[in-house]
């Protein structure tokens, strides 16, 4: 099974909506590996690592997030995985 390494930025309406911790839970859900965290300019950064259709699915996840969020743009970068374990919010 090939695994697969996408770097997101979210941005819009992302902070202070649960969208950290609804990353988390659907990262989980989905058996996906990485982080999340908020930025000071405004964006969450997240980085998901696991089998290609599950990080996919994260990414596109991305576009709506949680409930309260209004995202406006998401950029990805895929990068080599690096053999994250787990999911974590970080701060």
């Amino acid at each position: 099974m090939s695994r697969r390494r996408a770097h997101v930025y979210a941005s819009g309406r992302v902070q202070g909506v649960y969208y950290r911790a609804s990353t988390r839970e659907a990262a989980r859900d989905r058996g996906v590996d990485g982080w999340v965290r908020n930025l000071d300019d405004g964006r969450v950064e997240a980085v998901f690592e696991g089998p290609e259709a599950a990080v996919e699915g994260m990414v596109e996840w991305c576009h709506e997030g949680s409930s309260r969020a209004r995202v406006e743009d998401v950029e990805v970068a895929y990068e080599d995985p690096e053999g994250l374990d787990g999911f974590e919010v970080r701060w």
